[in-house]
């Protein structure tokens, strides 16, 4: 944990860039740093106004070095989850975030924010991500649905759940506060789910593959000002490739590149038949075709690279330097079309920003 004298530094750099941002004056600036620092005083911390809250959360995702999507970074909504104390009120402002953020389908880019970690007591949210599917071991040493959910699948089945054992099965959420770890089934009126189907190649729509709408990345921490959140799920909306390069195209995760090929009767003789690319260009045409006819918010990657470019220009004109990580921020199809892949970016790690923390289930494992 940090002394008061560091966590009023990093405080105040924090109040003093948010409220420049906000358009506030340097004695309001002074006046909210005089609380800051009584605070620390009595209580060795300090509190967030829902205002430095938002403005922090929208500030973290503008930072946010891996994320092509930061021209929206002013459209978060932030929702304000400090005060749920039991894995029964986490779950329900998670519902609550689950049933927001989706929308019909209209995406709206959300963050819930749970209280601020204490030295002994964290509420965490064990799920990458809110949705996601499960992922089982057979006895031929397959697996059926999500390779990247195995372990976590093995944590749930642990500790009571039982899935259907389907490919996509939806996992259930798992809280914990304090000492308190509990599951909780997510309704399925609460999930949109998109199937897959491509517009012209009929055979497509036979492999049965699906994804959900929304994103919702559930066990990094945001840190503000000193100040750490432990639990802040936050979404935006999918880019193509990530579903159909990634998800359902890797070799470790379900893997369909060799299935969509087949229906498409192309060759697998040879690497040198591209049959891979064919496969991985109608793979992800199919995906962005499906998201929109179903009505749900999805962005194909030569559009994100140009919002990537407005924000990019958009920051120099605010004086602020565009950070990024390169290797994250190119799309896996294509990349060399966009300018991003012909770009240098410093991949500086700037506050208020999201972070990795250490998994709360090895134990488990």
């Amino acid at each position: 944990m940090h002394s008061p004298y560091n966590l009023f530094a990093e405080a105040r750099t924090f109040i003093e860039q948010c409220y420049t941002e906000l358009g506030k004056s340097k004695a309001d600036q002074a006046l909210r740093l005089e609380q800051i620092a009584s605070e620390l005083r009595f209580t060795g911390t300090y509190r967030h106004t829902f205002e430095e809250l938002e403005h922090g959360a929208r500030m973290a995702w503008r930072n946010s070095n891996r994320c092509i999507g930061r021209l929206f970074w002013k459209s978060l909504t932030v929702i304000d989850a400090r005060t749920a104390d039991t894995p029964e009120t986490v779950y329900r402002s998670l519902l609550k975030h689950i049933e927001y953020a989706t929308n019909n389908g209209k995406i709206k880019p959300t963050i819930t924010v749970f209280r601020a970690s204490t030295a002994n007591d964290d509420v965490r949210i064990w799920n990458h991500q809110l949705i996601r599917y499960a992922g089982y071991e057979t006895g031929s040493n397959g697996i059926v649905g999500d390779p990247h959910s195995v372990p976590f699948t093995r944590v749930c089945q642990r500790l009571g759940w039982t899935g259907s054992q389907g490919a996509y099965d939806v996992l259930p959420i798992v809280v914990q506060v304090g000492n308190r770890v509990q599951w909780f089934s997510i309704p399925p009126s609460s999930i949109l789910e998109v199937p897959i189907h491509h517009p012209s190649i009929r055979d497509i729509s036979k492999l049965g593959m699906r994804w959900y709408a929304v994103p919702i990345i559930s066990d990094m921490a945001l840190l503000i000002g000193g100040i750490r959140y432990s639990a802040a799920p936050f979404n935006g909306w999918y880019m193509g490739t990530e579903i159909g390069a990634r998800n359902l195209a890797d070799a470790k995760r379900y893997n369909m590149l060799p299935a969509v090929a087949d229906v498409m009767g192309l060759s697998r003789t040879s690497d040198a038949t591209l049959w891979k690319d064919k496969a991985l260009v109608e793979l992800n045409l199919a995906v962005i075709h499906s998201f929109r006819e179903t009505g749900v918010t999805i962005v194909d990657h030569h559009t994100a690279a140009r919002q990537f470019a407005y924000f990019e220009r958009t920051e120099v004109d605010a004086g602020r330097r565009v950070t990024g990580d390169w290797s994250w921020l190119i799309p896996p199809l294509s990349p060399a079309t966009t300018h991003i892949f012909h770009s240098h970016y410093h991949n500086d790690f700037q506050l208020p920003n999201y972070v990795r923390q250490p998994c709360p289930y090895t134990h488990l494992l």
